[in-house]
């Protein structure tokens, strides 16, 4: 295993890094006043328009993609440090960089499973960035974290499929220029069926009759305005046409997880940027701020909280960036212990490492004047999203005991 950065990955760290600090850094506080301004706050703000369009311009877009066709060719391995990159500023570099989820998902499910004609109406338009979409999985009524008592029904009709349910945590689907769902659901009912061939997913339009978005879901007390929000959503009747279906009846699961592997990666990437940026606010507060005659950073507690971030942080990215190896020469089933081990991990490390950054701010930490409370909130829900740690643990735990037994 070589984790040195090859030339290319280099040269890109370079342009973006660049990028960050003459065009994202810069926007954040632009970004909260045109919030705070907005008649309609889920409407894009211009700022994020305008970073696309440069984002675009300078070539930094689509570098999730390892599909060259579609986007920039890059292994697993080379994206691992620019996802890091954008990680610093979570809710303006993914989304600049059309590399945001829940789009960068979809695309992925698109561009792997979806029709010709499925690619031209929809994978295009996202990966232009010209629409959002959203992922419509999670349900209130059922513990979701087992993906197979998912119970909206997905009903043939003729040359139709008919859907009836309710979802949550639909990340996207607040976004006015959300333009297309990708929903999860049962099309067979049979109590004696393959629980794991019961789902199927299908694309449907969000003008589609029947779809009512009934709230967006606070996260933290969070609107999450820049992901473009998180939705519960009623689907009643919803009529759409049989060619809507991705991949096949049955093939739901199997999409979920081709979707999540690469997903959790992405989000464990960006999760080490993360912690990173509250190292850095950590380490620059501690050295300007005296309490008890002597600076902050003189204290014994700090040094301690400093250091051990900087172990911690090292630790998980070297596991990401051995799991983003594995995935790119064994394939995703190959790496499947390490990104278990990896969602696990590393959302504790940078939930570990803010919560220091925060003590360390005191009353500002918990502010809006410093990013460390919405990157609070971010990462422990990602010890929910895609997969709750003791889902992943569990499954880590029977990898393991398998080789005893």
């Amino acid at each position: 295993m070589d984790f040195a950065y090859d030339a290319k990955t280099e040269e890109l760290r370079a342009r973006l890094l660049a990028f960050m600090d003459e065009h994202v850094y810069p926007a954040e506080a632009v970004l909260e006043q045109q919030l705070h301004d907005a008649a309609d706050p889920w409407e894009r703000q211009p700022i994020l328009e305008e970073l696309k369009t440069e984002a675009r311009r300078q070539g930094l877009w689509n570098l999730f993609l390892p599909d060259s066709e579609h986007g920039a060719g890059l292994t697993n391995l080379q994206y691992a440090p620019l996802a890091e990159i954008t990680g610093r500023s979570p809710h303006l570099a993914p989304e600049a960089l059309n590399c945001a989820a829940p789009d960068t998902g979809n695309m992925e499910v698109l561009a792997m499973f979806g029709t010709d004609e499925q690619k031209k109406q929809w994978l295009q338009p996202l990966l232009d960035g010209e629409i959002r979409s959203a992922f419509c999985m999670t349900e209130p009524d059922v513990a979701s974290s087992d993906a197979t008592n998912i119970a909206t029904r997905i009903e043939r009709d003729g040359d139709d499929y008919v859907i009836n349910g309710r979802k949550w945590w639909s990340s996207g689907a607040m976004n006015p220029n959300c333009a297309i769902f990708i929903v999860m659901g049962k099309t067979d009912p049979d109590p004696d069926a393959d629980r794991h061939r019961q789902q199927s997913q299908i694309l449907v339009p969000r003008g589609t009759p029947g779809i009512t978005v009934k709230r967006a879901m606070h996260v933290f007390g969070y609107q999450d305005y820049a992901h473009g929000g998180h939705a519960e959503i009623e689907f009643k009747d919803v009529r759409v046409p049989a060619s809507n279906l991705i991949a096949g009846e049955g093939e739901g699961f199997a999409i979920a997880q081709a979707r999540l592997g690469p997903g959790r990666i992405h989000h464990c990437m960006r999760l080490i940027g993360m912690a990173e940026r509250a190292l850095e606010l950590m380490c620059r507060r501690a050295a300007s701020r005296v309490a008890f005659g002597k600076p902050i950073a003189a204290q014994g507690v700090v040094h301690e909280w400093i250091a051990e971030s900087r172990v911690r942080i090292e630790q998980a990215r070297l596991l990401v960036l051995k799991t983003a190896w594995l995935m790119d020469t064994v394939g995703n089933k190959g790496a499947h212990t390490e990104i278990q081990a990896i969602k696990i991990g590393t959302p504790l490390m940078a939930e570990w490492v803010i919560d220091k950054a925060i003590q360390a701010h005191g009353g500002a930490g918990v502010s809006q004047d410093f990013p460390l409370a919405e990157l609070f909130a971010a990462t422990r829900t990602l010890r929910i999203a895609d997969g709750p740690d003791e889902v992943h643990r569990m499954s880590l735990a029977k990898r393991e005991l398998k080789k005893y037994l």
